[in-house]
């Protein structure tokens, strides 16, 4: 079942938990650290200049506080069967798993654009789904420097309005904004419309591309005569088989509980976990890359891919969870885009549909996580690059040479933005770098930054062995 469902709202609402226990779902207590980590400047992202002896050791290393590993709860462990299970789909031929593996840290197995799903897997997907790893920490979508703390939603179209004059927050890595800015954040999706990994798991079952089931009733028809009723009603009682809205509610709600409790999901074992940690050399160039990725007159990468851990130890997640409009070119080989006048808006649209009319938000996407970003072979929200390299070419000359990014349009001028109407171009980000840069200008990385940042980014792929330490290669704090 491809969680990060990108379908219209479904037909039928799901019956969702209180509002707070979704920020309890989410870990949204946590959410304050991706913008506490601005101002978290730890000397341990220094390396290079002060590592010891350009050793490739941390010379300060800190203590993470990382997620307990505890057994799964039962309904964990429902929905850990579910996830595996194509039982849910109309096809009956696909599961979550299908297009969230594990072993591609719980992004897409393979290098399709757009995933396959609908009756007969034969219905290509409308964005390219994103991973299901460390979300535990992504607070629910709010506007604002931060989600209110009540059970009542708020109402994001007053918010947004009352904002919308306001000039948007500068990002530059390692420092800490002047003021809290009211940006959009959090959520789940490219476009954050789902506030629970509940919802979200409950989005595509109704998507005629992905889940393709007729309706509630069908997936709750499956459930019931499926090997888990007996676990359903242990759970959630003998009623739960009578009504079908609360029995698919609390089978996405196990799902969710799976992504929350089990450890694949948040391992943190990547090699610049245990490098944080004075568990691991890195390289010269994985030294140089870091170097360059928290560079604000470089790549600048931090500034929305946080690396810093917060003030309490909390690792990072590499990801402020907020959204930018980065103008990345069309992807011409989308079927929705065949038509030349359909636009994907993000914020604003076509997917969700509560923030319509608040403009200023058009073409903004969620900034992913960069952990594990080795294993995805599709990038961005419209899928318009394939590998790291093309990734990092974009952000490098989009401003000084955008001749090497964009098509030239039928009368030979240059499509400048060409994914966005030109009503609301005005929402890309030109003042972060390296988007604060003109055209002719020198690009801010040369291909040797690029190689090393690349080189960096393998350092977040999970499953790193931490070397076994010597006692010369010991490095206290204090020292």
């Amino acid at each position: 079942m491809p969680l990060t469902s990108d379908s219209p709202t479904s037909r039928t609402p799901v019956q969702r938990k209180p509002f707070r226990l979704f920020k309890m779902l989410l870990g949204a207590a946590c959410a304050c650290s991706c913008l506490t980590s601005y101002a978290f400047l730890n000397q341990a992202t220094k390396p290079q200049s002060d590592a010891a002896d350009n050793s490739g050791i941390n010379p300060h290393p800190i203590h993470l506080t990382l997620p307990q590993a505890n057994p799964l709860s039962a309904v964990a462990q429902l929905g850990k069967s579910l996830f595996f299970d194509p039982m849910l789909s109309g096809s009956g031929r696909q599961s979550c798993s299908s297009c969230h593996s594990p072993a591609y840290g719980y992004n897409p197995p393979n290098a399709l654009t757009v995933q396959k799903g609908g009756k007969d897997l034969h219905h290509a997907g409308y964005r390219p789904p994103l991973s299901l790893a460390y979300l535990y920490r992504q607070p629910p979508f709010s506007i604002g420097p931060d989600a209110a703390d009540n059970d009542v939603a708020p109402d994001l179209n007053a918010i947004a309005t009352s904002v919308r004059g306001d000039s948007r927050a500068t990002k530059q890595a390692g420092v800490t904004p002047a003021a809290p800015a009211m940006v959009a954040q959090g959520g789940l999706f490219w476009d954050g419309r789902a506030d629970s990994l509940q919802r979200q798991a409950y989005l595509p079952l109704l998507n005629p591309v992905e889940m393709a089931n007729a309706s509630i009733d069908e997936v709750a028809n499956k459930l019931v005569h499926s090997r888990y009723r007996p676990s359903f009603t242990l759970l959630f009682g003998p009623g739960i088989v009578n009504d079908p809205q609360q029995l698919v509610s609390e089978a996405m709600f196990a799902i969710g509980r799976f992504q929350i409790e089990d450890p694949s999901f948040h391992p943190f074992t990547s090699k610049y976990d245990a490098w944080l940690q004075g568990q691991a050399r890195l390289t010269p160039a994985e030294l140089r890359g870091l170097l360059a990725f928290n560079d604000p007159k470089k790549g600048n990468c931090a500034g929305c891919h946080l690396s810093q851990p917060s003030r309490d130890g909390l690792p990072p997640l590499f990801t402020d969870t907020q959204y930018e409009a980065l103008g990345v070119p069309r992807n011409t080989t989308l079927v929705l885009n065949r038509d030349a006048h359909y636009y994907d808006l993000g914020i604003c649209g076509p997917f969700r549909k509560d923030l319509a009319q608040q403009t200023q938000y058009c073409g903004m996407f969620l900034t992913p996580t960069l952990r594990n970003v080795d294993k995805r072979a599709v990038f961005f929200h419209n899928g318009a690059y394939h590998t790291l390299t093309q990734v990092m070419d974009f952000y490098n000359l989009r401003s000084v040479a955008p001749e090497k990014i964009y098509p030239h349009d039928a009368n030979g001028k240059l499509a400048l933005y060409n994914d966005i109407p030109a009503a609301y171009q005005g929402n890309v980000d030109t003042t972060d770098a390296p988007f604060d840069r003109h055209v002719g200008d020198p690009p801010p990385l040369t291909a040797q930054d690029i190689q090393d940042i690349i080189t960096f980014l393998h350092t977040l792929d999970d499953g790193y062995l931490p070397e076994k330490k010597k006692p010369s290669d010991t490095v206290h704090a204090s020292q």
